[in-house]
């Protein structure tokens, strides 16, 4: 069955870094798009990013665009989010996802999730 484990969260002062993995099995990892996503206190599910199968193509949320990079190692079958720059209101739940086929617009897996907590 499909299994998401997300890592790397944590406690983090405004400004600093993190890197968020994702190891995924259980599914052809290389053959789907992924997604993070995340969930702050209090609020809905808020898409973050996505990635295609050749790791060529991504996308990103206005709020995080230029600040995070998605990526993958397929030869792993791990998903990554570099987080720089950070702000308390990216304080959040993050997930990894994977798609469900769709290429880039919906998922039907997701993991655990990651706490990242942003101290301004």
């Amino acid at each position: 069955q499909v299994q998401l484990v997300e890592s790397g969260g944590g406690l983090v002062q405004a400004g600093g870094s993190l890197r968020l993995s994702c190891a995924a099995s259980g599914f052809t990892f290389s053959s789907y798009w992924m997604y993070w996503i995340r969930q702050a206190p209090g609020k809905g599910l808020e898409w973050v990013s996505t990635i295609n199968t050749a790791g060529d193509s991504t996308y990103y949320a206005d709020s995080v665009k230029g600040r995070f990079t998605i990526s993958r190692d397929s030869a792993k079958n791990t998903l990554y989010l570099q987080m720089n720059s950070l702000k308390s209101e990216d304080t959040a739940v993050y997930y990894c996802a994977k798609d469900d086929g769709s290429r880039g617009s919906s998922f039907d897996d997701w993991g655990q999730g990651t706490q990242v907590t942003v101290s301004s």
